[in-house]
C-alpha cells in the first residue's frame, strides 16, 4: 500500500512492491522484514552480502560506544540491541546458518590515568541515564581478562554489550531474502528513474529498467551519489575508512579473550573481538579519506602497536588477513530512515559505525513504514527532513 501522504505508484503491475537500491546487511534486512510483510521486493547490488559487514567486527555495543549528546542514538541502539537475539535465531532458523551472535559483554579499559578519568565520567553518565556497567579496578579487570597489559588503570564492564559475526550475518540475510521470494538482481545501479515527480525504480549498468512502487535507497557511502538523484534529496553521506586486522588465537590452553575489549590508545579507539572459532578481530582506523580501501602498512602497524600495548601478547599470535571497508557517515553521525523529500523515495542510510548493530532495528521500522504507511516513532529523530533548510520565520 502506498505509504502516507505519497500519490499512487506508477510501476506496472508486475513490477516490485518495492526495491532496495544496496545489498548490505541493512539493505538485506530491510528486504527480508518486507518481504515477510507481504509485499514483493527487490534488491539490486553487484555483490549482495558484501560491502562493509565483510570488515566489521560486529560489536554490539550500544553502552560502550556512547557519546555524550547521542541519546537518541541510544535508544535506537539499545532497542536494536534487545532485538539481536530474536533476530539471530529467527535467521537461523529460516536458513540454518549460524549468524555467530554472542552475549560476550563487553570490557572497556584505561591505560592512564586521563583515560581513567574520562571512563569514570562515562560511568557516571551511564548512572544518570539508568544504564548497567560496572566500574571495576585494573586488578578486577585482568581478573576477567588475564592477558591484560599490567598498567591497566581501570574499566567498565557492561555484560549487555554483545557481538555478532558480520560476514554470518550477512551470508544468512541473503539466504533469507532468497527464501523470503525476494528477487536479487547482481547489477549495479546506474541511475535512479524518476516520473513525474517521483521515484520510480531504476536503470542498471547492465541497460535493464527496474521499476518499483517505491524505491529504497541503502548504498551505503555511496547513497547520495546515485545519479538520477535530485538535489538536496539527500545530504552528503561521506565514506570513514577503518582498517581491520584478523588474528588466530591459541585454543589449547584456555581462552585468549573472552569478551569484547576496547580501549582509548593515543586518543584513537581500539576494540578486540574475539570469535568463538578462534578468530580475533583487531580495529579500527578512522581515516576520511573519500573511497580508498587500501590496506596500509601504516594502519597495519598503528594497530598492532596500540594493541600490543593494550595486550602484550597479541603479537605472538599469527596475523591472517588484513582489510579495510568504508562506514557512511551522515553530517551528525545518525542514520537517515524513511521517506525522503522525493515522493517514493525511502532512506534507509548514515549508519555510520553502527550499522551492525542497527540492522534489526532499521528493518523493522523501514518494513513497517513500507508496509504500513506510518513511521514508528522510534525513527522520528532520524528522518533525513532533518538536514533540510529551515524555514525562514
Amino acid at each position: 500500500m502506498p505509504a502516507k501522504g505519497e500519490s499512487a505508484a506508477v510501476a506496472p503491475s508486475h513490477a516490485p512492491d518495492v526495491l532496495v537500491v544496496g545489498g548490505g546487511i541493512i539493505g538485506l534486512g530491510v528486504a527480508w522484514r518486507t518481504a515477510q510483510r507481504g509485499l514483493s521486493v527487490a534488491v539490486v547490488d553487484p555483490r549482495p552480502g558484501g560491502g562493509a559487514a565483510q570488515v566489521a567486527a560486529g560489536m554490539l555495543a550500544p553502552v560502550t560506544e556512547l557519546q555524550y549528546g547521542e541519546e537518541p542514538l541510544l535508544r535506537l541502539g539499545m532497542a536494536s540491541n534487545e532485538r539481536y537475539a530474536a533476530f539471530a535465531t529467527e535467521l537461523t532458523d529460516a536458513t540454518g546458518l549460524d549468524t555467530g551472535y554472542r552475549r560476550t559483554g563487553t570490557l572497556a579499559v584505561a591505560l592512564d590515568s586521563d583515560d581513567r578519568a574520562e571512563l569514570r565520567e562515562l560511568h557516571a553518565f551511564h548512572g544518570r541515564l539508568g544504564l548497567a556497567s560496572e566500574w571495576l579496578t585494573g586488578r578486577e579487570c585482568r581478573r576477567l581478562e588475564p592477558m591484560l597489559a599490567p598498567g591497566v588503570r581501570g574499566g567498565l564492564h557492561v555484560a549487555e554489550d554483545h557481538q555478532v559475526d558480520g560476514r554470518r550475518l550477512a551470508a544468512a540475510l541473503v539466504a533469507a531474502c532468497e527464501r523470503a521470494g525476494v528477487a536479487l538482481h547482481r547489477a549495479e545501479a546506474a541511475e535512479l528513474l524518476v516520473a513525474d515527480g517521483r521515484a520510480a525504480g531504476v536503470r542498471l549498468s547492465t541497460g535493464e529498467r527496474l521499476t518499483a512502487g517505491r524505491t529504497v535507497l541503502a548504498a551505503g557511502s555511496r547513497s547520495h551519489l546515485l545519479p538520477g538523484l535530485p538535489d538536496g534529496v539527500l545530504p552528503a553521506i561521506r565514506p570513514v575508512k577503518g582498517q581491520v586486522l584478523r588474528l588466530r588465537m591459541p585454543t589449547a590452553h584456555g581462552p585468549f579473550l573472552s569478551r569484547n575489549v576496547r580501549a582509548v590508545v593515543r586518543g584513537q579507539h581500539l576494540y578486540l573481538v574475539p570469535r568463538a572459532d578462534g578468530e580475533l578481530v583487531v580495529g579500527a582506523t578512522t581515516e576520511e579519506l573519500g573511497h580508498d580501501t587500501t590496506v596500509t602498512a601504516g594502519g597495519v602497524y598503528e594497530l598492532l602497536r596500540d594493541a600490543h600495548e593494550l595486550v602484550p601478547g597479541i603479537t605472538e599470535l599469527p596475523l591472517v588477513e588484513t582489510g579495510a571497508g568504508l562506514r557512511p557517515g551522515s553530517p551528525d553521525n545518525a542514520p537517515l530512515l524513511g521517506p525522503t523529500a522525493l515522493d517514493g523515495l525511502v532512506a534507509a542510510t548514515g549508519h555510520y559505525r553502527n550499522g551492525v548493530l542497527l540492522t534489526p532495528v532499521t528493518a523493522d521500522l523501514l518494513a513497517a513504514y513500507l508496509a504500513d504507511g506510518e513511521l514508528p516513532p522510534l525513527a522520528t529523530d532520524f528522518t533525513p527532513d532533518r538536514f533540510a533548510p529551515k524555514a525562514a520565520a
